[in-house]
């Protein structure tokens, strides 16, 4: 049992796997972020929806899944180590006063490598043919007057190969689709760059809008969709 990540389903070798690192809003007792409550159920806190797509994708369209256990706040897994907002101080205009002054290298024993080791092993013994990597975006930041009108952004940094296939597919969906947006993979993929394309597998990055995930049924909805369109990918990929 760890405080940082959990693994639903076994995978087999060649199949589709799920990685979401923002899934979840939990704070351990120990640690102080100082903000109010509210903001813990909002974007800056964890990626609204994915934990649970990610689990029925899991335990219903059998693509099992690497699922992210601790808040964004205390440690952002999808960021380099030396990156500035991997412990953040601020969010979207929202000071997070606990983590000002935070022992980072601390935050990274703890969460960071830990994640990050246990996804390896885990990808290492599962050898899949595609990992679906799944986030969701806020449809406007607090920060800025830009409206984000795609339903749900496809994000690569060198290795587009699945983002390539999947993109018409959603699209003929009748989605409205961000290819490299709502921000480019090419500016943050940590996770991926490291755990797919730094080893040579293919990955499907997804970002759903997150006032589409947040309505009742939609999570059964969104996995269905998603576990079809990755099992296209992964075939066309074969």
């Amino acid at each position: 049992m760890s405080e940082v990540y959990r693994q639903l389903g076994t995978p087999a070798p060649g199949g589709i796997v799920l990685v979401a690192d923002h899934a979840s809003n939990a704070v351990p007792a120990d640690i102080t972020l100082g903000i109010p409550e509210r903001l813990m159920h909002e974007h800056i806190a964890l990626d609204i929806g994915t934990e649970a797509i990610a689990d029925l994708l899991a335990q219903e369209h059998a693509i099992p899944a690497h699922i992210a256990a601790v808040s964004r706040l205390v440690c952002d897994l999808n960021r380099e180590e030396e990156a500035p907002g991997l412990v953040p101080e601020a969010s979207d205009g929202h000071p997070i006063p606990g983590n000002i002054g935070a022992d980072r290298e601390a935050r990274l024993n703890r969460f960071h490598r830990p994640y990050h080791t246990a996804l390896a092993n885990w990808l290492a013994t599962a050898q899949p043919a595609l990992i679906l990597s799944l986030h969701s975006f806020t449809p406007r930041l607090a920060t800025s007057d830009a409206a984000r009108p795609w339903e749900v952004g496809v994000l690569y940094n060198a290795d587009d190969r699945a983002a390539r296939i999947a993109i018409p597919l959603l699209a003929a969906e009748g989605l409205n689709v961000g290819d490299n947006l709502p921000y480019s993979g090419r500016d943050l993929n940590y996770t991926m760059n490291r755990h797919a394309e730094g080893e040579g597998r293919a990955y499907l990055g997804i970002e759903l809008r997150q006032d589409l995930v947040a309505t009742p049924g939609s999570d059964a909805r969104w996995a269905a969709l998603l576990a079809r369109i990755a099992q296209r990918v992964a075939s066309a990929l074969a």
